[in-house]
């Protein structure tokens, strides 16, 4: 009986002692949440990773500086060095159907060495070609889509779109298609009016007239899938500023920075009186440049605005005489 009880002493110290150890492992061992903070003044800290620091947001204390550099063992000093030196692929990209991942055999008919292929291989590889080609797209949605992506990319160049306008419009279309918001109405269509919607997005809108000229639809159409591309997908987007059009309309023109200046204040002069409510941004816009032009004494015709924001010069003249009223009873006030 003794020896049971001095066994069971023994096991009782040794769990005690075990439970101990653990407790001390667990105080030592430091929180992730600890980490993060200053040990000077509680502070948040940042990682700098362009000089390999750990510093205090609050009062720059040093908290570590050997941090691991994971960027490349190489430099580059311009875009071209960097593609040469890179040793990845492409970064993936919305605005292919498979983002980017397939592989795509190159069009030259050579070898690693640059020799030319003879021509039985050139042959064999058009065929690899033609079925890689085929094996791109598995199914009908996926034609659709590239389809559609293609589309948007032709037209956004025509009309000189940035690439974030692309990406964003990409993203909208394979939104209503996974939506199948589709069914009845064309792809070109809906891809024109996921671009028109992106760009107004975005900051850079076009007017329709624009992207009627670009697209295979007509203006009916494009406004009509519009609308119910945004209502049904939710889309937020604020109604056009006639500010956005001033830059690109007095970079075509010719125009100085002085007379854009004066345009963007006779539109907010407009703005604030509310002469703008009803009126197209479009026509708010060209009049406006039309009108700076005058008052900075830069020669520019109705024909030449109006040919470049696609307006009529009867619109240009009802809307510039609005404007310059606006400013003279401003003014007179």
């Amino acid at each position: 009986m003794s020896d049971t009880t001095t066994t069971t002493k023994t096991y009782s110290r040794d769990a005690t002692a075990r439970e101990r150890r653990a407790r001390r492992s667990e105080r030592e061992q430091p929180n992730e949440q600890e980490q993060e903070v200053c040990p000077e003044c509680s502070g948040t800290l940042i990682h700098d990773t362009e000089h390999g620091e750990t510093v205090c947001r609050e009062c720059g204390l040093v908290v570590e500086d050997t941090v691991v550099d994971r960027g490349p063992e190489w430099r580059a000093f311009d875009s071209a060095e960097r593609d040469s030196k890179s040793r990845v692929g492409a970064p993936t990209t919305k605005m292919m159907h498979d983002k980017g991942l397939s592989t795509n055999i190159g069009w030259q008919n050579k070898d690693a060495y640059g020799k030319t292929l003879s021509p039985r291989q050139r042959e064999q590889m058009q065929r690899l070609r033609t079925w890689n080609e085929r094996f791109r797209t598995r199914d009908s949605k996926e034609r659709n889509l590239k389809q559609a992506l293609g589309e948007i990319d032709r037209m956004a160049s025509a009309l000189g779109l940035p690439e974030n306008v692309r990406e964003t419009a990409s993203v909208i279309y394979r939104r209503a298609l996974n939506d199948d918001l589709l069914p009845g109405r064309s792809i070109e269509g809906v891809a024109t009016a996921s671009l028109y919607a992106a760009a107004r997005m975005v900051g850079t809108p076009r007017s329709l007239d624009e992207l009627e000229k670009v697209s295979r639809v007509d203006k009916m159409e494009l406004t009509r899938t519009y609308r119910y591309i945004v209502r049904e997908l939710k889309l937020e987007i604020k109604p056009a500023d006639p500010e956005q059009y001033v830059p690109r309309f007095a970079s075509e023109l010719g125009l100085s920075d002085e007379a854009e200046r004066q345009a963007r204040t006779l539109l907010r002069d407009a703005r604030d009186t509310g002469v703008h409510s009803g009126k197209s941004p479009v026509g708010l816009a060209a009049a406006a440049v039309y009108a700076a032009a005058l008052l900075t004494n830069e020669k520019v015709t109705q024909s030449q605005v109006s040919k470049v924001a696609d307006i009529s010069e009867v619109t240009i003249r009802n809307r510039y005489k609005e404007l310059l009223d606006v400013q003279d009873e401003g003014r007179l006030a």
